[in-house]
């Protein structure tokens, strides 16, 4: 395999490597803290990538975007995510709630949704899981019932990341009764948060703030103009929305470029028991496996394939390789990894904070029995693409 990303995205890497280096502070680490101005330098940063063509570098022209490869948008989410994301919670509106509603919105909801995304004004938030319904997510039981001309939608949904700054909700719910085939009647709504009827509350977590919110819908309601790619479509929405997330998040960015902080400290390598220097070299090998495979989904997102067996493969390894790493560099760190970016110590923090973050990995947009079960699936018939 050779994946060779052209000259072209050389030279974006390069941009967005000097953008990074003097806009945002060298302890950032994300958005999601307690402290609000985390939140501002990434909107800071979107309008900044926005204002040079940046922000949705692979979007089409006609939407907004610099009609940039596939390849040049891995470098894009490979950089980010290296770097903890300075685009805040812009990535998930960026990467699949825009190119959804590009592929299956009106005309109206596209000309209404995608310049403020492009332009980085909005911050939208995902309503699919629910406590009785994560990987098995056709199981949900949230109902949008038929009302006066729209739908009034009743139900709780869980996780939600961003929910408590986002103004917009991507809502999965069902309309008419679930039969033996539970995708059926599964619908997609586009919600402003602020809607009446819409309550958000925070749950506490090791992750830290804004990334678990429990949403309840207490008659909230919807009207046509708010559904998103026709009543009982929503399943074909969900798995492309599934198939971007999946490849969206370079995972394996930020474990290379930790380990390669690491090794590069006056400690580093020369430092590292004995017992340790093997598990570092099968951590490295881990990282290059999972970009590859990676790649593989992104060239199969390039030839116009159906990624969703590829994606499930890369993401197997991708996540573990996430975990792997983090308790690699736990162990390496020590105890300084309690120290964290405010005792002058950044890798450090950064290494603490990629831990807790890494223990979601395995969990996060379908949890790594599913995707096992989707490449298994895949091979008993005969490798002919999704389940």
């Amino acid at each position: 395999m050779d994946y060779d990303f052209g000259e072209r995205a050389c030279e974006l890497r390069a941009r967005l490597r000097e953008l990074i280096s003097t806009e945002i502070p060298h302890d950032y680490l994300g958005a999601f803290t307690d402290d609000p101005e985390d939140l501002e330098v990434a909107q800071r940063f979107c309008r900044r990538l926005a204002a040079e063509g940046l922000l949705t570098w692979a979007w089409p022209e006609e939407y907004g975007g610099s009609g940039g490869s596939v390849w040049e948008q891995t470098v894009v989410r490979e950089e980010m995510w290296a770097h903890h994301e300075p685009r805040g919670a812009q990535y998930m509106g960026l990467n699949w709630v825009g190119p959804a509603i590009m592929a299956f919105g009106r005309e109206g909801q596209k000309e209404r949704f995608l310049p403020p995304i492009a332009a980085g004004q909005v911050i939208w938030c995902q309503g699919f899981s629910e406590p009785d319904a994560g990987s098995d997510l056709a199981s949900l039981t949230t109902r949008a019932e038929p009302h006066e001309g729209g739908f009034r939608i009743t139900g709780q949904k869980i996780w939600t990341s961003y929910a408590q700054m986002a103004q917009w909700c991507v809502l999965a719910a069902r309309v008419g009764t679930a039969t033996t085939k539970k995708h059926e009647g599964i619908t997609i709504f586009l919600i402003p948060v602020d809607r009446e009827g819409i309550t958000v509350r925070p749950i506490k977590s090791m992750l830290g703030p804004h990334h678990l919110n429990e949403c309840f819908f207490d008659g909230v309601f919807a009207g046509p103009d708010e559904v998103l790619g026709g009543v009982g479509n929503g399943w074909n929405v969900i798995r492309r929305a599934l198939a971007h997330e999946r490849v969206g998040i370079a995972r394996y960015a930020r474990c290379d470029r930790l380990m390669s902080q690491w090794a590069g400290t006056r400690d580093g390598m020369a430092a590292l028991p004995v017992g340790l220097r093997s598990a570092w070299a099968r951590a490295l090998v881990q990282v290059r496996v999972a970009r590859l495979l990676a790649y593989r989904a992104v060239a199969e997102q390039e030839a116009g394939r159906s990624a969703d067996v590829s994606a499930s493969a890369a993401r197997l390894a991708v996540t573990q390789c996430d975990q792997q790493v983090a308790e690699l560099l736990f162990q390496a760190v020590e105890d300084r990894s309690l120290e964290g970016p405010d005792n002058d110590a950044p890798l450090e923090g950064a290494i603490e904070d990629h831990w807790r973050y890494a223990q979601a990995a395995t969990v996060a947009a379908g949890t790594i029995e599913i995707q096992r079960m989707i490449v298994s699936r895949s091979l008993l018939a005969g490798n002919k693409g999704a389940p």
